[in-house]
């Protein structure tokens, strides 16, 4: 055997377990942009966000609020009450919903979306996206929803959004 082949044999297997220890953590880096993001939140419904727990008590380190505007997210909330709720995720400012079926017209479905944007209570910070089904010979088939009703749901969320903020002195 030829000493570079000896060599490469014995240098290969101790690379690669050097580089097995190696660890790569940006967890604090993460946390600490957390912690910058939320730091100043110490209200239970602000018109940016708000905080989960004792906030008056707290020294505001370590705070967790919700990324979106709690007024919309409430709004949001409060207008689909009557549906199943599939997922929610207040740090993205998620809503979906599952199927429902209204008992006056039970061969139809319908399903809602909610992306709210921002932290600012506007108009262009909500989007909804209905999606409608119709039961054909024992299948759900997708049917189009009416743009109209999804620019009234998001008006009604919008006008339920503003008036909490107005009851919340805002």
């Amino acid at each position: 055997m030829s000493k570079y082949l000896r060599l490469a044999l014995f240098l290969i297997p101790l690379c690669v377990v050097s580089c097995e220890t190696v660890k790569v953590d940006n967890n604090d880096e993460i946390l600490t942009r957390r912690e910058q993001k939320y730091k100043n939140l110490d209200t239970l419904f602000s018109d940016d966000a708000f905080t989960f727990g004792n906030a008056a008590k707290s020294d505001k380190t370590g705070e967790i609020g919700i990324g979106v505007n709690s007024f919309l997210w409430r709004a949001s909330l409060d207008t689909i009450s009557f549906m199943p709720l599939k997922s929610a995720d207040p740090f993205g400012g998620v809503i979906l919903t599952d199927w429902y079926t209204s008992s006056e017209t039970p061969g139809e479905r319908i399903k809602v979306d909610i992306l709210i944007l921002g932290r600012q209570l506007r108009a262009d910070g909500l989007k909804v996206s209905i999606f409608q089904q119709k039961l054909d010979h024992g299948q759900w088939i997708d049917q189009p929803a009416d743009p109209a009703t999804i620019r009234e749901l998001e008006d009604i969320i919008l006008t339920q959004a503003r008036q909490l903020r107005i009851k919340n002195g805002k």
